[in-house]
Order: structure tokens, then C-alpha cells, then sequence
């Protein structure tokens, strides 16, 4: 089954980008860039419905 989820990115004061998704308390991600940042945020969704089966 595939979702989509809102994925909020903003640049890092101190470099790069991070990443959350308001729909999934704690999902977060951070990267130098908007991809990195995404593919982070991504992975830590997978994680976190992975932990809560």
C-alpha cells in the first residue's frame, strides 16, 4: 500500500535543510539538500510504521 504523507522542508541556520511530516509525530529528516532532506524524512516514516507493527 502507498501514501502520501506533507513533507514540510526549511533551510538549517546553521546549513543544509531538515524536514518534517506534521501528519506523523516524530518523523523528521535532515539533509545538505532538499533531496537528502526528503529521502531522510522518508526513511524515518518507513521506520517508524515499520516499529509500530
Amino acid at each position: 500500500m502507498k501514501a502520501e504523507f506533507t513533507a514540510i522542508i526549511e533551510a538549517a541556520t546553521e546549513g543544509g535543510y531538515w524536514a518534517i511530516c506534521p501528519e506523523i509525530p516524530g518523523a523528521n529528516g535532515q539533509g545538505e539538500t532538499v533531496e537528502e532532506a526528503k529521502k531522510s524524512l522518508k526513511n524515518a516514516i518507513k521506520l517508524i510504521f515499520e516499529d509500530r507493527l
